[in-house]
């Protein structure tokens, strides 16, 4: 009887000349050669087959430049990630084993850690499967300075509100690793400079990327133009600004005031990189830009931003 083939990998060759059979089966009367024998084709004829297994190291589907976000627990061991990729968006796995003293996955998975991820992803389910992650950056270095650990707990807590599941942003990606940047220690800078700096831009592009920032120099009432010398006012659950002739008919309750200069700021922001900015900032300068911002996004999650009142701490009641 001939033999059947279940799965082969071999070297083609000639009619006599030797070839390599890897895995099969045979049918009746064939032998069983020992592994790593190199046969003949004329003694594959015959029936004389390699028993073997051959074993492939697993390969993850998916490897993404990320930051990770967020961890939450699951089960005694394992994590959940939420992390930010470069080309997949925003994403959410289970890192298993994360939890234990010899984790795989070492310090990768802490708070806004810049990571090479390896992740398997099936379309059917939620979650992906994480194996492993490679270390780029840690933020490790500004956890000592307590506004900067409020900074990224911030940058989190917005990130998770604002981007939509599995939809690819690398801008709002290559936003969220300029300001990371940005907050390093720079000689000569003050480091509480670096974060107010660092929060009103991300504040700022994050809610010009996801498409709510309104025009500043604009009414929302009569339309009219919000010049230099113009005062201009904003409330809570109100989308753009409000000049001071609407004030009175459209703000009946609670309202703030938009300076000239923080809306000069905003200007400013929107045309340089974080980096090009001048870092002599303190946590008065543009509290109301941060206070007007914040609002939108609260407006849009629809629920409050813990981190939004510890930075604003020291100065008047958020």
């Amino acid at each position: 009887m001939a033999s059947r083939l279940v799965a082969i990998i071999h070297l083609t060759a000639p009619i006599g000349a030797v070839c390599l059979v890897i895995s099969v089966s045979g049918g009746s009367g064939g032998r069983i050669a020992p592994p790593g024998l190199i046969l003949s084709c004329d003694e594959q004829r015959r029936g004389v087959f390699i028993c073997a297994t051959l074993k492939l190291p697993r390969v993850p589907a998916c490897v993404s430049e990320a930051l990770v976000l967020r961890t939450y627990p699951l089960k005694e061991a394992d994590l959940v990630v939420s992390f930010l990729t470069r080309d997949q968006g925003k994403l959410r796995g289970v890192a298993k084993r994360a939890r234990r003293s010899k984790s795989p996955f070492g310090a990768g998975l802490e708070r806004l850690s810049h990571v090479r991820m390896a992740y398997f992803q099936r379309e059917t389910r939620e979650l992906v499967n994480l194996d492993s992650c490679e270390l780029i950056h840690s933020q490790f270095g500004l956890v000592s300075d307590y506004w900067a650990g409020v900074a990224l707990d911030y940058f989190a807590e917005v990130s998770e509100q604002l981007l939509p599941p599995a939809e690819p942003n690398e801008r709002f990606f290559r936003l969220l690793a300029a300001v990371l940047e940005s907050l390093q220690p720079v000689a000569g800078e003050r480091e509480a400079g670096r974060v107010w700096r660092a929060v009103a831009y991300f504040s700022l592009w994050a809610v010009r990327l996801s498409g709510w920032l309104p025009e500043l120099h604009v009414c929302l009432g009569c339309g009219s133009v919000l010049d230099g010398t113009e005062r201009a006012f904003f409330s809570r659950g109100r989308a753009g600004l409000i000049c001071g002739h609407c004030r009175p008919l459209l703000l009946t309750g609670g309202s703030w005031e938009l300076s000239v200069e923080s809306r000069a700021i905003a200007e400013e922001m929107l045309r340089k990189p974080v980096a090009q900015l001048a870092a002599n900032w303190s946590q008065a300068k543009a509290a109301d830009l941060r206070r007007f911002l914040v609002q939108q996004i609260e407006s849009h999650a629809e629920r409050r931003l813990a981190t939004a009142a510890m930075l604003e701490e020291g100065l008047t009641a958020y």
